[in-house]
């Protein structure tokens, strides 16, 4: 996207791609009007640069020969009343791949080109709309998997952030400005005065921005999830476990071991919190290739998990796969499940109990549905503390964003050190400077432009 115009029109397909009941092909730009005026024949035949700002005209798109190629829907947002803050035409035909497609090319050639990812949210900031906050916010919303997350996103896109960044960044530039004013008037006898001001401010600001970083880690959980492994050996109910928690049949279960050969993906909603399940092949010793390549996959899955739920089976006696998992487990964050209480109890705990502390064992079983509820409510007390409102707090959610916090919170803390020590205030504007900029780069107000571009890159197409 580096280097791109801000002066052309550009057109995407802003709907999902396949079967459906529209499709909606978008352009943004200051001729974009005119580009959609040169295949569209309206049903008055009125041209759309004589309709009003948000307006619906319908008509038919037409090609170079003068055949009708869809009838469709034309929206018409005059600048700067747009999305994109620019003149923005949306064309709603019927959805399919080959009615968008022949739409989208007939716009580019006549004079529109194709949009990259995140180019019209990318438009919308630089055209000073919606700050970078705000802008991350249009995707996470996208990929929002739980009402959650959703929510979360939903504030950032309000704003909260970008008014709390703003905050605070004007708190720092009082500071600045105090030490300015003491740098070009020494003959005035404020050094006292101007520290004190400087120790509240920078002590203020800081711990506000700890408030922030506090709030990543549960802010993470609700924007990406919590990775969770189910691991055991072949045939303990991991698949069942699996489809239990999603309440529907998504793993094949048999009583054939090594049913399971690959890793199998799926978020669950508990308690509005996306918890990424992935159902793993049975540990064991095998001469099947197959199977060994996803029992390797099972080990990588479980140490770069979140959290590791291994599952025993309390119909059968304890074996050495299980004593060689439960070795692997003890160490990390995990709870040990035992399966099958539906059926006679031959297993001793003993051995778990003492291994991870009884508090981290959950008997259930899959096929009934016995202990789940438990389960769930210990997925949700493990890493969020229970429940986790959306309220006017500011929750960051962004690695991005967390980074840029801690960096400005080591120069705040270098400032802070300065003050203390009385150090010419000129070195302490260093600091708070460059912590105002770390600020700035979490609302887009000092950022390179790579980052800019590798951040809009992520973007879906369309939007």
């Amino acid at each position: 996207m580096k280097g791109t115009s801000l002066d052309d029109v550009i057109a995407a397909i802003s709907t999902p791609s396949g079967f459906g009941g529209i499709g909606i092909i978008r352009l943004s730009g200051e001729e974009s009007i005119n580009v959609a005026d040169k295949i569209f024949k309206g049903a008055k035949c009125k041209s759309l640069k004589d309709k009003k700002s948000h307006t619906i005209t319908f008509g038919t798109i037409i090609d170079e020969n003068g055949e009708t190629v869809d009838e469709v829907l034309v929206s018409i947002m005059k600048a700067p009343n747009s999305y994109t803050k620019e003149n923005v035409v949306e064309i709603n035909c019927h959805g399919g791949m080959m009615a968008v497609n022949k739409v989208l090319e007939l716009c580019v050639r006549n004079g529109a080109r194709h949009a990259e990812p995140g180019e019209f949210t990318k438009r919308a900031f630089l055209n000073g709309r919606i700050d970078l906050s705000q802008a991350e916010a249009v995707t996470d919303i996208i990929n929002a998997k739980t009402d959650l997350s959703r929510k979360s996103a939903v504030k950032q896109l309000e704003g909260s952030l970008k008014i709390k960044m703003s905050h605070m960044r004007d708190v720092l530039l009082t500071a600045i400005a105090t030490i300015e004013a003491a740098i070009d008037y020494p003959e005035h006898d404020i050094e006292e005065e101007t520290y004190k001001s400087l120790f509240d401010k920078t002590t203020y600001v800081i711990e506000e921005t700890d408030k922030l970083i506090d709030s990543a880690d549960k802010g993470k959980i609700i924007r990406e999830g919590i990775s969770t492994v189910i691991l055991g050996k072949p045939n303990v109910g991991k698949s069942s476990l699996l489809n239990t928690l999603l309440k529907e049949e998504r793993a094949i279960v048999t009583d054939i071991p090594g049913t399971t050969r690959d890793t199998v993906e799926e978020f669950v909603n508990i308690g509005g919190v996306p918890v990424k399940i992935i159902d793993t092949a049975g540990i064991r010793e095998t001469d099947d290739v197959v199977e060994k390549i996803g029992v390797e996959k099972s080990r990588k899955s479980a140490e770069e998990a979140d959290l590791i739920l291994m599952l025993a089976d309390l119909s059968r006696p304890f074996e050495e796969e299980d004593r060689e998992i439960l070795s692997f487990v003890k160490d990390k964050k995990a709870i040990v499940i035992l399966n099958k209480t539906d059926l006679t109890p031959v297993l001793d705990c003993n051995e778990i109990y003492d291994a991870v502390g009884k508090e981290n064992v959950i008997s259930i079983s899959a096929k009934t549905g016995e202990g789940i509820e438990e389960l769930t409510k210990r997925l949700k007390d493990m890493f969020l503390g229970g429940q986790i409102e959306i309220d006017n707090s500011v929750v960051i959610s962004n690695v991005r964003h967390k980074n840029s916090l801690y960096m400005a919170k080591d120069n705040l803390l270098n400032a802070l050190n300065a003050i203390e020590m009385k150090i010419p205030v000129d070195f302490i504007s260093m600091d708070l400077k460059e912590a105002y900029d770390h600020f700035g780069e979490i609302t887009g107000d000092s950022i390179e432009e790579d980052l800019l571009d590798k951040i809009f890159s992520e973007f879906c197409l369309g939007k």
